[in-house]
C-alpha cells in the first residue's frame, strides 16, 4: 500500500536508524561515536573482518564502503530481513509508537487477494507433500532416495509429488472451498478459451516449492518421472505472486545460512542447491531453469558483494558461464562483482558431493576465478595468435568487451588490466634498429659480448629451456606426458608426432617406445602405453617428466585434465615447440654468420631471432584460457 510521505518521515524521525540496525550488528567501539550518532560495524550484508558499514542517525541512512549497499530504515528491513515494504513500515511505526494510517481500499483488496493466493499455494504444498508420502508417491520416493536425499532434507525443502491425474489437485482445492478463479490465478491448472475444462498443471512430477524472500510458497518447479515427458523440468507460469526472472530458488534459507564470510553460491538447478545444502553448503541458490537474469543478479548482490556462480562441467554449463559473464560485466562496480567456479567435465554439484564428498566441492569454490579471468579465458582459449592480424583482432575484441562496463572507474581498471595482459601475452616486440649502440661495419670500438664473439643473450633467455642444455625441457616433457596421458592426441596428430624432434635423450627414448606401442596396437589407452614404457625400462624417465609437470603446475598434460583442455594446451605446446626448433637452427646460423662477418645486417638478424625467442617465452609463460572444461585454468 502507499503511505503518506509525512507519516514515513514522522516514524523515521522518532526511531534512530542505529536502533533499527543495532539489533543485527555489533558496533565497533573504536570507530563508533555514539554521542554524535555516528556508528560503524562489520557489514551484515557481506562478510568482512574490519568494519566498513556506517550509519548516521542525523541523516537516517546507512552505507557500506565495502559492498556498496545503502538505504534507510525501511530498506534495511526489506533487504536484510526480507520484509515487504508495508511490513517494514509497520515495524518502524510500532517502534515509534505511532498508529498505522488507514489503508488504501484498492491496494488493500489487492493485498488481500495476494494473501489469499499464498494461502492456496500453502494448501497445494501440503497436499503435494502428503502425496509423496502416500502409496502413489512410491516411485517419487525411490527416485529421491536414489539421488541421495534424506527424509530430513525432503521435509526441509518441502518436496512433494503431483500424481498422474488431470483433476486430483483441482478437486481437492475445490473441496476445501477454493474458488475456480483462485486456482487459476495461482497457476495450478491449465485453462483458457481453447481449453474446455481446466486440468492440473503438474502431473506425475516431483514437486519443488519455490518460496519468496519471506519464505512463502509462490510457485512450483516440477521434475518429470516419465522419460516420455515433453520437459524434464517445468515451472509454474507467471502469476500475480510469481515472476520467474525475479526469484531465486532457496533465497530465504540461503540468506540465513550465509555465515561469517557472507558467501552466496549460485548453481544451475534445484537438485544441485538441495544436495549442496544437505552436504553442509546452505548458502546456495539457483535460478529457475533459465539463464541468470539481471534481476536475479541484483538479488545476489543484495546478499553479498561477490557471489560465486557455479556451473556444470559440460558445454552447456560453459555457455551459461559465458552468458553470466556478459550479463555481469556492464553492471560491476567497486565492491560488486562475481566469481566463477567451474566443475570438471561431466560433473554437476550434485554428482560431485555424492561421489567425492563436501571437500571436493569446497576445493572447487576455493579455485573460483574472478570475472576478468573468465573474460580473458574466453577470448584467448585455444587461440594461436601468430600473426599481427590475429593479435590486432584480439586487442580489438578486448577493447570492445571492456567498454561495456558502465562504471567509469571500474572500466578504466578493466582496460588497463587487459592491456597489461596483452603485452605480457604477446611478449616484447622486435627491438628498434638502433638497439646495441652506434654499430657500424668495421667499428673497432665495440664492447661487451659482441666484441668477444658471443651472442648477446639476455639473462632470462640464458635460463630458458630453449637454450639451456642438460635438464629435461619443460615443454618437451609436457608434450610427451600429454600424449601418453591422453592417447587420443596421438591419433589426431600422428604425422606431426611421428616427425617430432626432441633434444632430451630420455624423452627421445620415450617417444620411440610410444611409436612402438602404436605400431603394435598397444596405444589404445593410458594403461597400455605405460605398460610398454615400463617394459622398456623407461619408468624413471616417465616419473621425472610427470613430477616436473606437477611441480610447474602444467596440469593440462596430466591424466585428470579434460580431453578438450589437454587438446588445447597440447596444440599450443606443439606449435611453440616446432617454432622454437626452427628458431634454434636459425639462431645457430646467425651466430656463425656474425662470427665470420661482423656486419650490421648479421647483427640485426641475430637481434630479430632473439626477439622471436622472447615472444615464444612470453606466450608460453602466460598462456591463459586452458582449463575451463576441467574446472581450472592457467597456472595462477
Amino acid at each position: 500500500m502507499r503511505f503518506p510521505p509525512a507519516f514515513l518521515d514522522e516514524i523515521r524521525d522518532r526511531v534512530p536508524i542505529s536502533t533499527v540496525i543495532g539489533g543485527r550488528v555489533s558496533w565497533d567501539r573504536k570507530k563508533t561515536n555514539a554521542s554524535r550518532g555516528d556508528y560503524w560495524a562489520c557489514c551484515p550484508f557481506h562478510g568482512e573482518k574490519s568494519p566498513s558499514f556506517h550509519c548516521e542517525d542525523k541523516k537516517g541512512r546507512y552505507h557500506c564502503f565495502g559492498c556498496g549497499v545503502s538505504g534507510d530504515h525501511f530498506r534495511f528491513l526489506t533487504d536484510l530481513e526480507g520484509l515487504s515494504f508495508p511490513e517494514a513500515v509497520e515495524r518502524i511505526a510500532g517502534m515509534a509508537g505511532v498508529a498505522m494510517p488507514a489503508r488504501d481500499e484498492v491496494q488493500e483488496k489487492r493485498e488481500q487477494q495476494r494473501a489469499s493466493l499464498t494461502d492456496v499455494m500453502e494448501m497445494a504444498t501440503r497436499w503435494f507433500q502428503d502425496r509423496l508420502q502416500g502409496p502413489e508417491g512410491a516411485k517419487a520416493r525411490a527416485y529421491l532416495r536414489d539421488r541421495g536425499l534424506t527424509s530430513v532434507t525432503q521435509q526441509t525443502f518441502r518436496l512433494g509429488y503431483a500424481p498422474e491425474s488431470r483433476n486430483a489437485l483441482k478437486e481437492y482445492l475445490a473441496s476445501k472451498g477454493v474458488g475456480k478463479d483462485q486456482i487459476e490465478a495461482c497457476g495450478l491448472v491449465r485453462h483458457g478459451d481453447d481449453i474446455a475444462v481446466s486440468y492440473d498443471y503438474f502431473r506425475d512430477r516431483i514437486m519443488f516449492p519455490i518460496e519468496d524472500r519471506q519464505g512463502k510458497v509462490i510457485a512450483f518447479g516440477g521434475r518429470a518421472l516419465s522419460s516420455d515427458a515433453l520437459a524434464k523440468y517445468m515451472n509454474s507460469p507467471d502469476t500475480e505472486l510469481f515472476h520467474k526472472g525475479n526469484v531465486l530458488y532457496n533465497f530465504a534459507r540461503a540468506r540465513k545460512a550465509q555465515g561469517k564470510d557472507g558467501t552466496i553460491i549460485a548453481v544451475e538447478g534445484y537438485m544441485d542447491a538441495i544436495a549442496l545444502a544437505q552436504a553442509g553448503f546452505g548458502n546456495v541458490v539457483a535460478p529457475l531453469g533459465t539463464a541468470l537474469t539481471e534481476n536475479q543478479l541484483e538479488l545476489l548482490w543484495r546478499m553479498t558483494g561477490e557471489p560465486v556462480l557455479c556451473f556444470d562441467g559440460d558445454k552447456a554449463g560453459l555457455k551459461a558461464a559465458w552468458r553470466a559473464a556478459d550479463l555481469a560485466l556492464p553492471l560491476v562496480q567497486a565492491g560488486r562483482t562475481v566469481r566463477f567456479a567451474l566443475l570438471t567435465e561431466g560433473k554437476d554439484p550434485d554428482d560431485l558431493v555424492r561421489t567425492e564428498g563436501p571437500d571436493a566441492f569446497a576445493k572447487v569454490l576455493a579455485e573460483a576465478r574472478p570475472l576478468v579471468d573468465l573474460i580473458w579465458m574466453r577470448e584467448t582459449s585455444g587461440g594461436v595468435f601468430d600473426t599481427p592480424e590475429k593479435r590486432a583482432e584480439l586487442e580489438k575484441s578486448l577493447r570492445e568487451i571492456t567498454s561495456r562496463v558502465r562504471d567509469e572507474s571500474v572500466r578504466f581498471h578493466y582496460q588497463q588490466e587487459m592491456r597489461e595482459r596483452v603485452q605480457v601475452f604477446f611478449g616484447s616486440r622486435r627491438p628498434p634498429r638502433n638497439q646495441g649502440g652506434n654499430f657500424r661495419k668495421g667499428d673497432q670500438q665495440r664492447k661487451g659480448p659482441i666484441a668477444e664473439g658471443r651472442m648477446p643473450v639476455s639473462e632470462s633467455l640464458a635460463r630458458s629451456a630453449m637454450v639451456k642444455g642438460g635438464a629435461m625441457p619443460i615443454r618437451e616433457a609436457a608434450i610427451m606426458v600429454a600424449l601418453i596421458s591422453h592417447p587420443a592426441l596421438i591419433e589426431e596428430n600422428y604425422e606431426q608426432i611421428e616427425m617430432l624432434e626432441l633434444s632430451h635423450p630420455g624423452l627421445v627414448q620415450l617417444h620411440t617406445a610410444m611409436l612402438d606401442a602404436l605400431a603394435h596396437d598397444a596405444a589404445g589407452d593410458r594403461e597400455s602405453l605405460l605398460e610398454v614404457v615400463c617394459a622398456a625400462g623407461l619408468e624413471p624417465v616417465w616419473d621425472q617428466a610427470t613430477m616436473m609437470m606437477r611441480r610447474v603446475r602444467e596440469w593440462s598434460a596430466l591424466e585428470d585434465a579434460a580431453l578438450d583442455d589437454a587438446r588445447d594446451a597440447f596444440a599450443q605446446a606443439l606449435h611453440l615447440h616446432r617454432s622454437q626448433r626452427t628458431l634454434h637452427k636459425e639462431l645457430k646460423a646467425a651466430e656463425i654468420a656474425l662470427a665470420s662477418e661482423s656486419t650490421e645486417e648479421n647483427f640485426l638478424r641475430l637481434l630479430d631471432i632473439q626477439s622471436q625467442f622472447r615472444d615464444i617465452q612470453a606466450t608460453e609463460a602466460l598462456i591463459e584460457g586452458f582449463g575451463v572444461q576441467s574446472g581450472r585454468a592457467g597456472r595462477n
